[in-house]
């Protein structure tokens, strides 16, 4: 299936529940499509949306802000040097806030940061709302830092016609739509059931995509091979 713009996807969720804009408003089927895009976001890791942030740890202080409309922090790394262009990096270790304080009851432990925790509420709509990030040992320089994380992108609207998850994966957007158009009309329970079968079928196909192929290459895992089993003899 071709991929959907703004108005070639309301227009098919319109055509499939043969339900016109009277009753299916602009901003229900908003609501639709954000929320089709926030179920295929948390139920697959998408590569387009894998992102960085750089920037300098504050001396004595020991959290960081994530970046704005983060998902996940997917690891980070730390720099013995202010500086990106000198100096070697160490992955920090991922562990829960109550290790670190155990690790650093007072906060009086300083260096290179070791440890990482994720605590804090977040909206993901500005960096000081996106949750924060613990650190341990207590920063003693403004070392660099590099944040790898998956970010939230800016969802199919009308000022924005068209988006990664609605060209490249449009049949899973649309079967996620209409699971939330036919609860929403509190249409046929089958079709409901339908379209939620399909949207699955095609998640778990975009999933081996974006977890499998695009994680491997044929020079360094070879050529993906088909076993066909011999004739008995």
């Amino acid at each position: 299936m071709a991929g959907f713009t703004y108005a070639t996807l309301t227009t098919a969720i319109q055509n499939y529940t043969e339900v016109d804009s009277n009753v299916l408003t602009s901003t229900i089927t908003d609501q639709f499509i954000e929320n089709s895009e926030l179920r295929i976001l948390r139920d697959v890791p998408i590569d387009a949306y894998k992102k960085q942030s750089v920037g300098n740890l504050v001396t004595g202080q020991s959290t960081i802000n994530v970046p704005a409309k983060t998902l996940f922090v997917k690891g980070i790394q730390v720099y013995d040097s202010t500086s990106l262009s000198t100096g070697s990096n160490q992955w920090l270790e991922k562990k829960d806030e109550s290790y670190l304080q155990e690790y650093v009851p007072a906060e009086t432990s300083t260096g290179v940061p070791k440890y990482y925790a994720m605590f804090g509420g977040a909206t993901g709509v500005t960096d000081t709302t996106s949750g924060r990030l613990y650190l341990a040992p207590v920063p003693d320089n403004t070392y660099v830092f590099k944040i790898h994380y998956e970010a939230i992108p800016d969802g199919l609207s009308s000022g924005n016609t068209t988006t990664y998850i609605s060209q490249y994966f449009g049949n899973g957007l649309l079967y996620a739509c209409l699971v939330e158009a036919y609860g929403y009309l509190k249409g046929p329970m089958d079709m409901l059931t339908l379209y939620e079968n399909k949207y699955k079928e095609e998640v778990q196909k975009f999933a081996s995509e974006q977890l499998g192929r695009r994680k491997r290459d044929d020079y360094t895992d070879g050529t993906v091979r088909i076993p066909i089993p011999s004739p008995s003899p």
